[in-house]
């Protein structure tokens, strides 16, 4: 089973994309190392103050799988440099 979500995000103390582009590398790098999922920025690259980030999750349990996205997705919603403003979660 394949879990994946994706969601959107509005980064306050950005100022270029320069910024922007560094918290996203520093929180992905930590959710793949930390968590068992496949994620990346695919959306709003070229805008400092909105990020689109899918991440994807595979087990051979459906609930197994979607409890390791809700982990990413708590992980991601704790950073206090930005708010999530969406979320779509998709079974594949």
């Amino acid at each position: 089973m394949i879990v994946a979500a994706e969601c959107e995000f509005f980064l306050y103390d950005t100022h270029s994309l320069k910024e922007k582009r560094a918290i996203l590398q520093r929180m992905l790098t930590r959710a793949r190392q930390q968590f068992n999922v496949s994620i990346a920025e695919t959306d709003h690259q070229d805008l400092w103050q909105r990020a689109g980030i899918t991440l994807a999750a595979a087990s051979s349990s459906g609930t197994v799988a979607e409890r390791e996205i809700d982990r990413v997705l708590n992980f991601l919603m704790s950073h206090s440099g930005w708010e999530m403003t969406s979320s779509k979660k998709y079974h594949l």
